[in-house]
C-alpha cells in the first residue's frame, strides 16, 4: 500500500488490486464520538453528497455519474471505538476498461473534492429531507430488534461513556439540527479533523494526489489528530438488564470485558478464540448452545477491537433465558478449562483466514480493513496478519480467554413474559 501525505489533516493511501475491473474512492473524516456533534455528524454526508459546485444538485450529481458509466455514490457514519467516522464513498469502472481511454477515476476524484470542499447543499429543504431519513434509519433500527439489542447491551454497558452514543444519531439531536447550524459544524471540522483517502484499484497516485491539492490549497488546515479510544474497564459487578416490547423471540445479548488493547500480543490469540467461541459455523456456541441443546435460534460473538469488548448475541425462546445465558458461559468456562478440541481449533484458525483472504475480492472491505488498522495503531498488512493468525497456539487461546469476564447482561422480552 502506497501512502502519501497531502497536507497536515489529509492522507492518501492507494491499495493496487488489480484484478478487479473496478476503482472504488472512500473517504473517511474522523471525529472524536461525543454527545454534542453525533447527531450532526450522522446526517451530515447525506446532505454533502446531495450537491456541490461540480453539480449544484441531487439530479445534477445522479447525471455525472451515469456519464461516467454509472459510478455510484454512498455515504453513511461508522464507528471505531471512540472514532466517529464520515463516510463517502465512490466506484467506477476502473481506467483501465474504460472505452476511448476516458479518465473515469479522475472524474469521481474530482465529483468527491467538490462534494467535500464545495458544498452548496446546506438549504432547508434538502436538511429536512435527510432528516426525515436519518428518523427512519434510527427507527429502523429498533425494529431490527437483534440490532437493537445489541446496541441497548453497549448503552447499558458503558453508561458514562462515549462509545455508549448511537452513531445514527438521536431522534432528538436530528429534531434540534438547523440548515445554518450544520453548515457552521462543517466549517468548524472540514479543516480540523483528520481526513484519510483510499483508492483501491490500479490508479495514477501522483495525478489523485494533485487532483486534492488543487481542491484544497486554499483551505487553512489545522494539525490534527486521530481520535483515541479508552479500552473499557467496568465495575468488576455483572449489570443485569431485561426490557419488555411486543416480540415473539427474545433477544439476548451479553457484553464482556477483555482488557486487551489492539496493540497487545494477546489481541491476534484474542481473535482465535472469537472465532472458536461464537465466530461461525464451527464454533462451540453454535454447536452446542443452538444445534446440541436447542437453546436458540442463533448465537454468535463479535469482539469491539478498539474498545475491549466482546458481545454475545441469541435469538431465544422466552422460557430458555437462564439455560441459554448459563449455557453461554459454560462453553466460556470449557476453553477457559482448555476443552478445544483439534478441530475446534484448526476450524476456527482457519474461519479468519479465510475471511481475510476473501477481503481481496471486495474493495470496499479491503480499505475498511485497512482504515481499522489504521485507527486502532496496528498498521498491519493483511497477509502479515493472516500468517500471525498461523501461528496462535491452543495454549495462547487459553491464556487470553481466561480475560473474559462477563460484565452486562441485556434480554429484551415479550410483553407478557414473566
Amino acid at each position: 500500500m502506497e501512502s502519501i501525505k497531502i497536507n497536515s489533516g489529509i492522507n492518501l493511501y492507494h491499495i493496487p488490486m488489480t484484478k478487479l475491473k473496478t476503482t472504488t474512492v472512500g473517504i473517511y473524516i474522523h471525529r472524536p464520538l461525543c454527545e454534542w456533534e453525533v447527531s450532526l455528524n450522522a446526517v451530515l454526508p447525506y446532505v454533502l453528497k446531495r450537491g456541490c459546485g461540480l453539480c449544484p444538485d441531487n439530479t445534477a450529481v445522479a447525471e455525472y455519474l451515469e456519464n461516467l458509466y454509472g459510478a455510484r455514490l454512498g455515504a453513511y457514519t461508522m464507528k471505531l471505538g471512540d472514532d466517529q467516522i464520515i463516510y463517502l464513498g465512490l466506484e467506477t469502472i476502473s481506467d483501465k476498461y474504460a472505452p476511448d481511454g476516458e479518465k473515469l477515476t479522475e472524474g469521481i476524484i474530482k465529483l468527491a473534492m467538490s462534494l467535500l470542499f464545495e458544498p452548496v447543499s446546506f438549504k432547508d429543504d434538502v436538511l429536512e429531507q435527510e432528516k426525515n431519513n436519518a428518523r427512519d434509519r434510527i427507527l429502523a433500527e429498533i425494529n431490527e430488534k437483534g440490532l437493537y439489542a445489541m446496541r441497548r447491551c453497549g448503552e447499558e454497558m458503558c453508561k458514562g461513556d462515549s462509545f455508549a452514543l448511537s452513531v445514527i444519531g438521536t431522534v432528538e439531536g436530528v429534531d434540534k439540527i438547523t440548515a445554518d447550524g450544520l453548515k457552521k459544524h462543517y466549517e468548524g471540522i472540514i479543516n480540523s479533523s483528520v481526513i484519510d483517502i483510499y483508492v483501491c484499484g490500479e490508479c495514477d497516485t501522483t495525478a489523485v494526489a494533485e487532483n486534492i491539492k488543487k481542491y484544497t490549497e486554499t483551505v487553512a488546515f489545522k494539525a490534527a489528530e486521530l481520535p483515541q479510544s479508552k479500552i473499557f474497564g467496568g465495575s468488576g459487578e455483572i449489570k443485569n438488564v431485561t426490557e419488555k416490547m411486543d416480540v415473539a423471540q427474545g433477544k439476548l445479548s451479553v457484553g464482556f470485558r477483555t482488557g486487551v488493547k489492539p496493540t497487545d500480543n494477546d489481541y491476534i490469540p484474542l481473535m482465535v478464540f472469537n472465532s472458536i467461541f461464537g465466530g461461525g459455523a464451527h464454533s462451540k456456541l453454535f454447536n452446542n448452545v443452538r444445534e446440541k441443546l436447542s437453546l436458540c435460534y442463533y448465537a454468535s460473538s463479535s469482539l469491539v477491537k478498539n474498545k475491549g469488548i466482546m458481545f454475545v448475541n441469541a435469538g431465544i425462546e422466552f422460557k430458555n433465558f437462564e439455560k441459554a445465558y448459563n449455557e453461554i458461559l459454560a462453553q466460556l468456562e470449557n476453553i477457559k478449562n482448555g476443552e478445544i478440541s483439534e478441530l475446534e481449533f484448526t476450524s476456527g484458525v482457519r474461519a479468519i483466514q479465510n475471511e481475510l483472504e476473501a477481503y481481496k475480492d471486495n474493495q470496499r472491505m479491503m480499505q475498511v480493513f485497512y482504515l481499522g488498522q489504521r485507527v486502532s495503531g496496528t498498521d498491519m498488512d493483511l497477509d502479515t496478519l493472516k500468517e500471525k493468525i498461523g501461528k496462535v497456539t491452543m495454549d495462547d487461546v487459553i491464556s487470553v480467554s481466561k480475560k473474559v469476564e462477563p460484565d452486562t447482561v441485556y434480554f429484551l422480552t415479550g410483553k407478557e413474559d414473566k
